[in-house]
């Protein structure tokens, strides 16, 4: 069988442009959040968007269990990344997600 036809065929989607890990990091662009919801689901929204963020960055910076996961740890990340101190409830949100991430 010739080496051309082992090579795979590019696709539609991926010819004409790089794939995305080829390009350097950009955050995506922020929204506004939909209108008419209750209060109560934007804090929990932005709670939940903090929380991902902690935890990304504790999984970075080499904590990969919950119970390495301590308050003052938590706090320190947030320090690290520049958000505000997150509240106990956050800190809980950030070890249930390392806990259901596994």
């Amino acid at each position: 069988m010739p080496a051309a036809a082992l090579k795979p065929k590019p696709t539609r989607s991926t010819t004409g442009r790089p794939a995305l890990l080829d390009l350097p990091y950009e955050p995506v662009r922020k929204r506004p959040l939909p209108a008419g919801r209750p209060r109560e689901w934007y804090v929990t929204h932005n709670r939940r968007l903090k929380a991902m963020r902690l935890a990304i960055a504790l999984l970075d910076s080499g904590v990969y269990a919950p119970g390495q996961a301590g308050n003052e740890r938590i706090h320190a990340a947030a320090r690290l990344i520049g958000v505000h101190p997150p509240s106990d409830t956050t800190c809980h949100m950030v070890r249930a997600l390392m806990r259901y991430c596994r």
